[in-house]
């Protein structure tokens, strides 16, 4: 239609040598040449030899059917020869926001850069093209632009400020934001409703800076639906849901309708700060008031159904997105993708990712990641590995969270090697690792250990400049402290400027283990004194250091002032610790004593810990009543079994000792054999209990034999009863 609306006007055809002739020296803007076709403009020649206050409208017209390149050059070319683009800056601007609009930048600037010349003082010519340079991107040659306006004489007014202000705060020139905020109330500007508009989202998008934002806010005399939203997605970012929510309900009390800006906004404020609940109470709301759904808000509201588990819930509105028409949109069909399959519905998800025409590297993400949420590790390495296939084929390529769910998901399901194995692949295709990957591959590095590789990790932390990242840091303590390096996870410890609970629970938690419980309660102390509140994994760690450093009173004081000078309640962790404690140093009546008090029904931790000091302090009364316990609690695991058969024969009750195998082995009940790794030259060796000694390990065993030695000479252990019971039980 709009091509025979350009035919109609084309009532007499330029001559291509009179356009060169005119035209080529009088502008940059070289015009086509003539063609048969409705792409050709033209007017009637009565334009060529005078203009009145008519061609402005008819040539606006015109311009504004425009639909390509050829055809604004071809409008543009007959402007030239009627030569009313010098005496009209409005033709001019307009000409430079349509090639803008149709990416031609280079032409916008030629047309501004001809017209300017003569017509040096008009506002509208400079607004069209500073509108161009910052719709495009580009921010620095606006500034230029407008610092050239200044240095003629040219201020800048309620629609060319607002400009600047954009340019730099996508520049982050903070400073030169306020500077120009001074300008504007200096000039009057500072009640104008685009202009307050453009500071908000500039003090409401700069970290730290949402309170200057709503002032600002406040002392607005006319507030539109923009300023709303603004002040909402403001909060939202600096996760503050009160103050959104506050701004949200004010609104509606203004009778200002939210629109799916301000409801999406709500959701993702939510979302971000962990109240999933109020999520879906909003999407119920936002969809009774019949407000449109965005695609984004969709797949906020998915998400969250993801996190809760919600799958019911995420399928009613499923319908409700098919009725809805936004099956093909696909933020919110990669959300729900996701929900199906972080809930193990393999073959929906699956089926929802096929059906996504244009799969971008966010759809295989969302399927990969649900995948290994959900545990389903081969159905991601799959993927994973159609991904890497299809690289030649679509030109998607795995990127950084692609890599990084994969190498979690491996060490989740205990398959650390593999894990490494996908970190190197990672680096060989020249992936750059983020703070996740880091971490997940630091914490593999800790639990193996492999402290070489650790430390290699640590020198590339430092070579991205990733070592002030605090996720890094406290990854890189627990590393170091779990591989006993004690002294270097230190000292990152200490160079850690704003100490998080992370922080503090690593290092604590890594003093105790290694039985420097002194100096664990030290870390503690300083813990407490620098404001920093500790929670129930901060009580454990202390608990449990104190039981291996055998400080009894100390440990005992933690335990029962939680409550009173934490706020914290006793969980079953902390009942397993003061247990194992009390139970360590051989006051076994007094931990069954607090096992029996529990306000809630031991668990498996709590009462394998009290079984445990049995067997240390050979007391059977006790340890048969409990045994019973546990194999009711996990009646497939052989703990608790071991465990009472090793306390009958130390004892010297055969008998009772053999029924309780007798009974493990009817129920077809094996113990899986405990492993330890060595580290020599770059090569890791795995020992298990019970395994064939290989050739490469003997002297290594002959070692180990003149270390027992030693041992029995020197008395005997509690364990020494249990190592020939422990060969039977892995048999």
């Amino acid at each position: 239609m709009v091509h025979s609306s350009l035919w109609r006007f084309r009532l007499q055809q330029i001559p291509w040598r009179r356009l060169r002739k005119s035209c080529f020296h009088t502008s940059p803007c070289r015009p086509y040449p003539p063609i048969s076709s409705p792409d050709v403009v033209s007017v009637p020649s009565c334009y060529y030899s005078h203009t009145n206050n008519n061609d402005q409208s008819l040539f606006d017209h015109v311009l504004g059917l425009c639909l390509t390149a050829q055809q604004c050059k071809q409008v543009h070319a007959q402007v030239l020869v009627s030569d009313f683009i010098y005496r009209s800056g409005s033709l001019a601007a307009n000409f430079i926001s349509v090639y803008s609009r149709l990416g031609l930048l280079v032409d916008a600037r030629n047309v501004f850069e001809t017209v300017s010349l003569v017509l040096c003082s008009d506002l509208r010519l400079c607004y069209s093209i500073l509108k161009a340079n910052v719709s495009h991107g580009l921010h620095e040659t606006a500034l230029d632009l407008y610092n050239g306006m200044r240095e003629k004489g040219l201020a800048g007014d309620a629609y060319v400020l607002p400009l600047i202000l954009r340019a730099c705060r996508y520049l982050r020139r903070f400073g030169l934001c306020q500077a120009f905020h001074s300008h504007l109330i200096q000039i009057g500007l500072k009640e104008n409703l685009h202009v307050v508009n453009e500071l908000l989202v500039l003090y409401a998008n700069n970290t730290g800076s949402v309170g200057d934002a709503y002032k600002l806010f406040v002392e607005m005399p006319v507030r539109n639906r923009m300023s709303w939203n603004v002040m909402i997605k403001g909060f939202s970012q600096e996760y503050d849901c009160e103050n959104a929510v506050e701004i949200f309900e004010w609104m509606q009390r203004e009778e200002c309708i939210p629109d799916e800006v301000t409801w999406t906004s709500v959701l993702s404020c939510h979302s971000q700060c962990g109240k999933f609940e109020d999520v879906i109470k909003y999407f119920h709301v936002m969809r009774m008031s019949g407000s449109v759904v965005s695609g984004e808000a969709l797949a906020v509201f998915f998400s969250v159904c993801a996190e809760l588990g919600a799958l019911s819930t995420a399928e009613k509105v499923h319908g409700y997105v098919i009725k809805g028409g936004f099956d093909e949109c696909l933020p919110s069909k990669n959300a729900l993708t996701h929900v199906y399959g972080k809930q193990g519905r393999v073959k929906e998800a699956e089926q929802l990712f096929r059906q996504i025409r244009n799969k971008g590297i966010e759809s295989w993400n969302s399927l990969i990641t649900s995948f290994v949420d959900a545990g389903k590790l081969d159905e991601a390495l799959s993927l994973f590995t159609e991904l890497e296939e299809m690289n030649d084929v679509c030109n998607v390529k795995a990127n950084v969270v692609t890599w990084t769910s994969v190498i979690k998901g491996c060490n989740v399901q205990g398959r650390g090697d593999d894990s490494l194995e996908y970190f190197r692949r990672m680096q060989f295709s020249k992936v750059l690792a983020n703070s996740v990957t880091i971490c997940c591959i630091l914490s593999i590095c800790a639990e193996l250990p492999a402290i070489n590789l650790g430390r290699e990790i640590h020198g590339h932390v430092i070579r991205t400049s990733m070592s002030d990242n605090i996720l890094v840091q406290n990854a890189l303590v627990n590393m170091y402290t779990k591989c006993g390096l004690l002294n270097e996870g230190s000292l990152v410890f200490e160079a850690i400027r704003d100490k998080d609970l992370i922080s503090w629970n690593s290092i604590v938690k890594g003093y105790g283990m290694h039985g420097f419980g002194e100096r664990a309660l030290s870390m503690f102390d300083r813990m407490i004194s620098s404001g920093c509140h500790p929670d129930g994994i901060t009580l454990v760690a202390v608990l449990s250091a104190c039981s291996h450093a055998g400080l009894v009173e100390k440990g005992r004081g933690i335990f029962y002032s939680m409550s009173k000078k934490f706020g914290l309640e006793p969980q079953q962790e902390h009942y397993a610790c003061i247990v194992d404690l009390l139970g360590r140093v051989g006051f076994v009546k007094e931990a069954s004593e607090i096992v029996k008090n529990m306000p809630m029904e031991p668990k498996v931790c709590v009462l394998g810990a009290l079984l445990n000091s049995c067997r240390m302090h050979k007391n059977m009364d006790i340890a048969e009543d409990i045994a019973s316990q546990l194999s009711v609690l996990e009646p497939e695991k052989t703990g608790s079994y071991m465990l009472l058969s090793n306390i009958y024969s130390a004892g010297g009750k055969w008998e009772e000792s053999a029924k309780v195998r007798a009974s493990a082995k009817k129920k077809d009940l094996k113990k899986v054999s405990g492993s330890s790794w060595i580290e020599l030259k770059n090569k890791s060796y795995k020992f298990s209990s019970g395994s064939i000694v290989q050739s490469e390990f003997a002297s290594v065993y002959l070692v180990l034999e003149d270390l027992v030695s030693h041992m029995l000479k020197k008395g005997p252990t509690h364990d020494e009863n249990n190592y020939e019971d422990d060969q039977l039980w892995t048999a």
